[in-house]
C-alpha cells in the first residue's frame, strides 16, 4: 500500500494540501494527503464507535438484564447488581490503560487499536450465548461479570488511542476538530444502541424482550467489529509516531513507567480532568433512560426516544466545540464546562421531576450540549498533555483511571444515592462535585492548543 506521502525539503515545515502545518508542528518527514486524512477519520470514527455500540447496549437494556441474570425478589436490588457488575468490569481498565499503552507506544497505535476492537466484538457476541438466571443460576452472573472484565480490559485502548491516531493525523490548526471525532463515534454508538433498545421496547411483548430479545444487539459485535478491524489494517501508523520510531535512542523499553517518573504532574491534570466526562457521561448518555423509567416512572420507549434525541444533538454539538476549542484554546472550554454544569445541574435534575416529556426532552439536550464543552475538547487536551513516546500511556492511564473510579460507578452511585437520601436529584449533586473536582485539575492546567506537538 502506498503511503501516498511525499519527504519535505531538509529545514522546512512539512504541510498539507491545504497549507496546515503538519500535527507535529514541525519538521518531519512524511507529509499525509488529504485522501490519507479522510481515511484515518473514517477509520478512528468507524473503529470506536463499534466498540462503543458493544459496550452501551450493556447499559440501556439495564433493566432487562437485571431481570434475567439477578432474582427478582427485590427489583432496586437487582438493579444494583446489574450495574455493580457494570462498575466492576471497569476496575480493570487501568490494567488495559498501562496495556495498551505500552503497546501503542512501544510497536504503534495502529497494531493496538487492530486487537483491542477484536476483543471487544467478541466478548460482547458471547454475551448473547450466556444462558438466564433461571436456567444455570449463580453462573449466569458469573459468566456476564467475566466478559464485562474482558470487555472493560478492550475498551481501555479505544479511546485513547483514536484520540491519539486522530490528534498525530491533524494538521496542527484543526487537532481538536479531528479529536472531536473520538467522542461523536463514542455517541454514534451509543445513538445506536438506544434506537435498537426502543424499537425491541415497541416492537417486542416485554416476554418477548426478556426471553431473547435483549440478545439481538450483542449479536451484531461479531460482524461489526470485522468490519471496524479490517478498515483499520489499511492504515499506516502516524506520521509523529513513525519519525519517533525512526529516531535511535528515543523509544522507551517502559513507557508507562516513564509516564510516571517524568510526568507526574501531566498525569494528575489528565485524572482531574476527565472526571466530568467520567461521570457525566455515563449519568447523562447511559444511565439516563434507566433513571427516567426505573425512578421518574416514564415508559421504557418515552425514556429511550428523550435520549435518542438528546444524544443526536450532543453529536452535533461535539463538532463545533472541537473548532470552538481549535479557536478559544482547550483550558477556557473545559473550565467553561466545570462552572456551567456546577451552577445549572440541579437545577435541570428539578425540572426533569416535572414529568413533562418535551421540558425532559429540553433538559436532555442541554446536559448533552453543557457535556460536549468538556468532551468535545477532553480528547485532544489529554493527547497534546503528553509528547508522542508516552501519549498513548499517559492518556490510556488518565483516562482509564478516572473512569474505573468514577465513571464505570457512575450509574451504580446515582442509584445508590438516591436510595439513601431519597431524593431524585442526588445524581446531580454528584455531577456537580466532579464538576468542581474537573475545574480545580484544568486550573493548573497549561494551554495546549497552537503550540507543536512534543516528541520527547
Amino acid at each position: 500500500m502506498s503511503h501516498e506521502t511525499t519527504p519535505p525539503q531538509a529545514g522546512v515545515i512539512a504541510k498539507d494540501a491545504d497549507g496546515s502545518a503538519l500535527a507535529g508542528g514541525g519538521v518531519s518527514p512524511l507529509t499525509p494527503s488529504k485522501d490519507v486524512r479522510r481515511r484515518v477519520v473514517t477509520a478512528s470514527f468507524i473503529g470506536n464507535f463499534v466498540e462503543w455500540f458493544d459496550y452501551a447496549v450493556y447499559g440501556y437494556l439495564a433493566a432487562v438484564i437485571s431481570s434475567v441474570f439477578f432474582p427478582e425478589a427485590d427489583r432496586q436490588t437487582a438493579l444494583l447488581a446489574t450495574f455493580g457488575v457494570f462498575a466492576v468490569s471497569f476496575f480493570v481498565r487501568p490494567l488495559g490503560g498501562f496495556f495498551w499503552g505500552h503497546i501503542g507506544d512501544k510497536l504503534g497505535r495502529r497494531k493496538a487499536l487492530s486487537l483491542s476492537i477484536v476483543i471487544m466484538s467478541v466478548s460482547t457476541f458471547c454475551i448473547a450465548l450466556i444462558p438466564g438466571y433461571a436456567s444455570i443460576g449463580l453462573m449466569a452472573p458469573v459468566l456476564l461479570l467475566l466478559i464485562r472484565i474482558v470487555q472493560g480490559f478492550s475498551a481501555a485502548g479505544e479511546y485513547a488511542g483514536a484520540s491519539a491516531f486522530l490528534v498525530e493525523y491533524a494538521p496542527a490548526n484543526r487537532r481538536g476538530l479531528y479529536a472531536a471525532v473520538v467522542p461523536a463515534s463514542t455517541a454514534a454508538g451509543l445513538l445506536l444502541g438506544s434506537l435498537i433498545a426502543a424499537l425491541l421496547s415497541s416492537v417486542l411483548t416485554t416476554e418477548q424482550l426478556h426471553e431473547w430479545g435483549w440478545r439481538l444487539p450483542f449479536l451484531l459485535a461479531a460482524p461489526m467489529g470485522l468490519i471496524g478491524r479490517y478498515i483499520r489494517t489499511k492504515l499506516e501508523d502516524t506520521p509523529a509516531f513513525r519519525e519517533l520510531a525512526a529516531k535511535e535512542g528515543t523509544e522507551e523499553k517502559a513507557p508507562a513507567l516513564a509516564m510516571f517518573k517524568t510526568y507526574r504532574k501531566q498525569l494528575v491534570i489528565a485524572c482531574g480532568a476527565v472526571l466530568l466526562n467520567a461521570v457525566g457521561f455515563y449519568v447523562i448518555l447511559s444511565y439516563m433512560p434507566t433513571y427516567l423509567s426505573e425512578e421518574l416512572g416514564f415508559g421504557p420507549t418515552e425514556s429511550f426516544l428523550a435520549t435518542t434525541i438528546a444524544l443526536a444533538s450532543y453529536i452535533g454539538f461535539i463538532f463545533l466545540t472541537g473548532m470552538a476549542s481549535d479557536v478559544f484554546g482547550r483550558k477556557r472550554m473545559l473550565i467553561t464546562a466545570s462552572i456551567l454544569f456546577m451552577v445549572l445541574t440541579v437545577p435541570a435534575f428539578m425540572l426533569l421531576e416535572t414529568g413533562d416529556f418535551l421540558v425532559i426532552v429540553l433538559v436532555q439536550i442541554l446536559l448533552g450540549g453543557m457535556l460536549t464543552l468538556n468532551d468535545g475538547t477532553l480528547p485532544s487536551f489529554l493527547a497534546e498533555l503528553f509528547p508522542t513516546k508516552v501519549r498513548y500511556s499517559g492518556f490510556a492511564v488518565s483516562f482509564n483511571l478516572s473512569n474505573a473510579l468514577f465513571g464505570g460507578t457512575a450509574p451504580f452511585m446515582a442509584t445508590l444515592l438516591i436510595a439513601m437520601t431519597q431524593s431524585k436529584i442526588a445524581p446531580g449533586w454528584y455531577l456537580v462535585a466532579a464538576s468542581a473536582v474537573s475545574l480545580a485539575a484544568v486550573l493548573f492546567a497549561t494551554e495546549t492548543s497552537r503550540k507543536p506537538l512534543k516528541h520527547l
